[in-house]
């Protein structure tokens, strides 16, 4: 007697990106929780009565069924089936879209196809509506903490409690850098530095999954995170500059 398959089950997923397949097609790049990032091709996405133009919506939760896979451009492409609307806020605009396309564009480069990651996929969903609050700490804060996420899950992310080199505890009150070939070292004195204090709270906040408790450590040292995970995310994601940040400091000139 034939066994009958079950149905695959919905996947969480956010759209990071997509391009023109064909006249009415799409090619997705997903973020999944369950798969991690994966590529799709929306059939039909493109028709002006598709269900699906109105739901492949970036920074809106997903749920999709992803069907066979196929090999296209290079890579190997699953067929969409399904995708329907999970909720979520309302679309951002001005800054936080900036904010936003900068999240996609960091998992876009620092993550691979297929490897999942359901903590980072937890704490992007609970980024999104800090950045569309629009307190201007509160989203730079909730943006390193995110970038803290993402490198300490795919494993470059130095311990921050301890000197990389010698493994003795970081000093409380001394300050230090994270630097990419280097990890935590002392800062000479005198000079700008992220605290021990900080590090400390940053790492404990990591290894509990407590995304509100790193946001609120990256508030005491927003200007020191900011350039130097700025450093460590070039030097791991193997570029110069990202796109989103470059597209900032843009919008800046024209504004200033």
């Amino acid at each position: 007697m034939a066994t009958r398959r079950a149905a695959p089950q919905p996947l969480a997923a956010y759209v990071l990106h997509h391009h023109d397949w064909s006249e009415s097609s799409q090619i997705l790049e997903l973020f999944t929780r369950e798969q991690g990032r994966v590529a799709a091709i929306a059939k039909g996405a493109k028709r002006p009565y598709s269900q699906l133009r109105a739901v492949l919506l970036p920074f809106q939760r997903l749920n999709v069924q992803l069907g066979s896979k196929r090999e296209e451009q290079g890579s190997e492409v699953s067929l969409l089936r399904s995708a329907e609307w999970a909720g979520g806020g309302a679309m951002l605009g001005g800054a936080a879209l900036l904010a936003g396309f900068h999240l996609n564009e960091l998992l876009l480069r620092g993550l691979a196809r297929h490897d999942p990651h359901p903590r980072l996929f937890d704490a992007y969903a609970a980024t999104l509506p800090v950045l569309a609050a629009g307190d201007e700490a509160e989203v730079a804060a909730a943006l390193r903490a995110f970038e803290l996420c993402l490198l300490d899950e795919t494993g470059v992310l130095p311990e921050l409690c301890r000197i990389t080199a010698t493994q003795a505890p970081v000093a409380a009150a001394s300050r230090h850098l994270l630097q990419p070939e280097v990890g935590v070292c002392a800062q000479p004195a005198g000079q700008p530095g992220i605290t021990g204090a900080t590090l400390v709270a940053l790492h404990a906040a990591l290894r509990a999954g407590d995304l509100g408790g790193l946001r609120q450590a990256c508030l005491g040292a927003l200007p020191e995170l900011k350039s130097q995970l700025r450093a460590l995310l070039h030097y791991h994601l193997g570029t110069a500059t990202l796109r989103t940040r470059a597209l900032m400091v843009e919008i800046q000139k024209l504004v200033d």
